[in-house]
């Protein structure tokens, strides 16, 4: 009696602890990535969870790039892991919020929503600018999410497929 009670309580607490572990999204998608020091386009898959997003970007079916988004590091397979707006200023933009990149692949707003103009279906865009820092257009919907910055030349493209 005690070891079959032992056994069921085993069970239900191996059952509980699966319960609550939220599954990773996986996409495959177009991705472009341009900057004035990288540049990529080409098909690859984005996996997001929780806590961290990654990003692998294939080209006749070797990786040429994996991106590592966690909470405080960006780890990218040509650079050495940084945080996050250390890698910015050093690929990006400076200017810019350390979790632009991670939103950006994850399709939610980029600096905490700022004049963000929302449709009907759940698409979203927003204009930012800022004198001589940036001159973002960014937008979101079902099948595709574009950052374009006009001033630094940085596009970031990625289309479902």
């Amino acid at each position: 009696m005690i070891k079959r009670t032992i056994l069921t309580l085993a069970i239900l607490s191996l059952f509980n602890a699966c319960v609550g572990i939220k599954p990773k999204k996986e996409e495959s998608a177009f991705i472009v990535l341009k900057t004035p020091k990288i540049r990529y386009a080409d098909m690859g898959f984005i996996t997001a969870s929780p806590t961290d997003v990654k990003v692998e970007i294939y080209g006749a079916g070797q990786p040429l790039l994996q991106l590592e988004i966690g909470g405080l590091n960006i780890c990218m397979s040509t650079f050495k892991c940084m945080e996050k707006q250390t890698f910015n200023e050093q690929v990006l933009n400076g200017a810019y919020d350390k979790d632009l990149l991670e939103n950006i692949f994850r399709g939610e707003p980029i600096f905490k929503g700022e004049n963000m103009k929302r449709d009907k279906d759940g698409s979203f865009s927003q204009k930012l600018t800022k004198e001589n820092l940036y001159d973002i257009s960014y937008r979101v919907n079902q099948k595709e999410r574009v950052f374009r910055d006009k001033l630094n030349k940085i596009l970031i493209k990625v289309r479902k497929e």
